[in-house]
């Protein structure tokens, strides 16, 4: 699974700046205010060959009581708790504050893996001027700026060695057994437990109503007509995050890994709450990381028909960018619905290692030319050539032409409609990337 590294220190020591840099987006609100951030924020880096989640936190003080700092510092605990490694950020232009030693000590208490960095350290030559945070007692300050990416190699080949990884080193991929990796992710207490004891005709997993009962990512192997799969129930906190007072509502890092490492993302959703914030950004999720989905209503029983028809409409509008995935209105404990589930996931991983050939591509893309040719911009009109299949799970399909760049997201998803109707892609995103040739006389001058 990939490593999770949190970003952790005071405000407006530059956490979202360096979020960003390692991100390479600009996910993160920056601006020279503090307490800008305050939920935990995650994303995706990469360093070497190795892929990793990243973790953005608000300004930490481990002993606020009350008030917004409170519920701050209570998601930087669940950060910490969550990661393999901490970076704690401090100021190496303002120096050392007491702020940064309550961190420190917090840290130090947790026995929690982390590399101290001095933030905002550009054209300081002399080490002597980051002496002073040795006295935090966490070793070794590594000097950056964020804002400019000097240091970030250093930070980061640190920060993986202190979790023992080897970031240019290839990735072992696992070999595959022949079963599809099902992943059941959703919000707290929407029945994905259930739903997999269900499956298997067992109390397998814990089943409670009570948010968070699921502590880790629970893998379970099962068998259905002659197809094996890996079931995975996406999970809480872990282990080692036991130092909170209540159960945490939501582990977003334990379903960001089992989505990553999925086949299929089996999306459920609670009837009775409907289509919510968390379900979208989960959802979205799914989109970006290219893996197959299935949609699954749960609790269909529990809610009558008023209810059933909001339910849908906010499918239709808050999801309507998974349009491509089949939905199905299910009760887990009642076990009604559950047979054609089964064969969504099926098709749905069929989609994602659908084999295109070039010839066919060609000759849609050229159909689809022919009966809607793409718009011209200025005074150029793109030419679409041929198309050939760029990678699978998810599919990509590479168009080669003139003045792509100029096509716009109207036409490629007129040309993604078409593909998928050829292809009969349920369930799976598709990509669709544009090639243009290069201009042989662009270096020549009049």
């Amino acid at each position: 699974m990939k490593p999770v590294i949190a970003l952790v220190g005071r405000a407006n020591v530059g956490k979202s700046t360096l979020f960003n840099r390692l991100t390479k987006s600009r996910d993160a609100i920056v601006a020279d205010v503090a307490g800008l951030t305050r939920d935990r924020h995650y994303g995706n880096a990469k360093h070497g060959k190795r892929e990793f989640i990243v973790v953005d936190t608000g300004g930490f003080e481990p002993d606020a009581t009350s008030g917004i700092y409170k519920e701050m510092a209570k998601q930087t605990r669940q950060a910490v708790a969550e990661a393999d490694a901490v970076i704690f950020v401090v100021d190496a232009r303002n120096g050392l504050s007491v702020q940064d030693h309550e961190i420190a000590k917090y840290l130090r208490r947790l026995g929690k893996t982390c590399v101290l960095t001095a933030n905002k350290a550009e054209g300081m030559t002399q080490g002597l001027q980051l002496v002073e945070f040795f006295e935090l007692g966490l070793g070794e300050v590594m000097p950056i700026s964020a804002a400019h990416g000097q240091g970030m190699r250093s930070l980061l080949d640190a920060a993986f060695a202190s979790i023992g990884i080897n970031p240019e080193e290839d990735v072992e991929e696992a070999v595959s057994d022949g079963a599809i990796r099902l992943a059941v992710a959703g919000r707290p207490n929407v029945g994905k437990s259930t739903l997999i004891n269900t499956w298997l005709g067992e109390e397998r997993l814990v089943a409670f109503d009570l948010p968070g009962t699921t502590r880790d990512a629970i893998t379970v192997p099962f068998e259905r007509g002659g197809q094996r799969f890996d079931l995975i129930d996406t999970a809480g906190l872990r282990r080692r995050g036991q130092v909170f007072e209540a159960v945490e509502k939501f582990s977003v890092v334990k379903t960001l890994q089992a989505i990553a490492s999925a086949n299929v993302v089996l999306l459920l959703i609670d009837a009775l709450q409907g289509v919510t914030d968390q379900d979208a950004h989960i959802a979205g999720y799914i989109l970006e990381s290219g893996c197959a989905v299935v949609v699954a209503v749960n609790k269909w029983d529990a809610v009558d028909e008023y209810q059933r028809e909001l339910v849908k409409r906010s499918l239709e509008t808050r999801l309507i960018f998974l349009k491509f995935a089949d939905v199905h209105y299910i009760s887990a404990q009642k076990r009604q619905g559950l047979g054609p589930v089964w064969d969504s996931v099926a098709q749905a991983h069929r989609s994602a290692n659908c084999k295109m050939p070039t010839p066919v591509l060609t000759r849609l893309l050229l159909e689809a030319v022919q009966f809607q040719t793409p718009k011209k911009t200025g005074a150029y009109r793109p030419k679409l050539r041929y198309a050939h299949q760029g990678g699978m799970n998810p599919p990509i399909i590479v168009v080669h032409g003139n003045s792509l760049e100029h096509v716009t997201e109207s036409y490629k998803r007129f040309l993604e409609a078409r593909f998928r109707k050829a292809f009969n892609l349920t369930g799976t995103p598709l990509r669709i990337q544009m090639k243009s040739a290069a201009n042989p006389f662009a270096d020549q001058t009049p």
